[in-house]
């Protein structure tokens, strides 16, 4: 696999990170069995060969397909053990008939980021490629995502706890990856569930991609990436910028500090500032362009954000009053 897409076939600002990396530091990958996750390791296992001790390959078992998801991981555990590589495995206890892509993910990281601090890792691998680019920026445009959303999945991502997600193979096709284990008399697990139109992603993979690449005619995956990476290019400007401007001050948004500037600036101020409230929002899409809207005009409000407490627009600053509960 190693000469069939060399080291520098990887996304370039993933090769960045790793050559800043200390070489004692343990790696995970997740694994799940399935053509990219096997494709990854054989890069890891490959280019890095100094990392191979200190490799931990990461196995979830949704537990939802029955025999084959128990099949899953036994391919994984003799692939690993060929290998020379670490695997732990973890099973979803909470698995139910009719789970959403959301609840799988949502459990599937959290044993991920369990096993990374068991095994002292910061840094995690994850096999998305160029499909999966595609697939995601379809996905999140239909729901009206910002520069933010659409700029997933990066190839290099930042967790709030210090780790870090890590997606080298961004830059390739899965027909690539596909070609290149095929070349290499490599097997690989199938997930039926794959072929199925229960999940959105699936829809968007099986008939709207599809479509989309005869009706364009060129390399509309390869035209995706590329919107992709500028995406993520503004994004990072647009952040940059708020920094500077520092409007958030002690739990505060000032808004003298955004006045004349891009609604862009203020949407995210405003976002920032939300997250950093000591309470859960249950404010509607709807509910937050009318507050975006008080905001940038400044004028004098009190926004209801839910059982718990106000927006209040005063002196050109934006506040969280809490709502006084009653006495008994």
């Amino acid at each position: 696999m190693g000469e069939l897409l060399l080291r520098e076939r990887l996304h370039p600002a993933v090769l960045a990170w790793t050559a800043r990396r200390p070489k004692s530091e343990p790696w995970c990958v997740a694994f799940s069995g399935g053509a990219d996750s096997l494709a990854l390791l054989f890069l890891l296992w490959g280019h890095w060969p100094e990392r191979r001790r200190r490799l931990v390959a990461l196995h979830f078992n949704h537990r939802l397909r029955g025999r084959a998801s128990t099949a899953d991981a036994a391919f994984c555990r003799n692939v690993c053990r060929a290998l020379g590589v670490k695997l732990r495995v973890g099973e979803w206890l909470g698995a139910h008939p009719g789970a959403s892509e959301a609840e799988t993910r949502a459990a599937r990281h959290v044993f991920f980021a369990r096993e990374m601090m068991r095994a002292g890792a910061r840094t995690l691998w994850l096999a998305h490629q160029q499909d999966d680019i595609a697939e995601s920026l379809l996905m999140r445009l239909s729901r009206g995502s910002g520069t933010g959303g659409l700029a997933a999945p990066r190839p290099v991502q930042l967790q709030t706890d210090g780790r870090v997600h890590l997606r080298p193979l961004l830059t390739l096709k899965k027909a690539e990856l596909v070609a290149a284990l095929r070349a290499a008399s490599a097997v690989w697990r199938e997930d039926a569930s794959n072929a199925g139109e229960n999940y959105f992603r699936n829809r968007v993979r099986r008939t709207v991609l599809p479509a989309l690449a005869k009706a364009a005619g060129r390399d509309a995956l390869a035209g995706m990436a590329l919107s992709r990476e500028r995406l993520e290019e503004d994004d990072a400007a647009l952040e940059a910028w708020l920094a500077e401007l520092k409007p958030c001050v002690r739990g505060r948004l000032e808004l003298r500090r955004l006045q004349g500037k891009p609604r862009a600036l203020w949407r995210r101020a405003l976002h920032r500032w939300l997250l950093m409230q000591p309470l859960q929002s249950d404010l509607s899409r709807q509910g937050f362009a009318v507050l975006l809207a008080a905001v940038e005009c400044g004028r004098p409000t009190r926004f209801s954000l839910g059982v718990n407490g106000f927006a209040v627009i005063r002196d050109h600053q934006l506040r969280l009053e809490m709502r006084r509960r009653r006495r008994s």
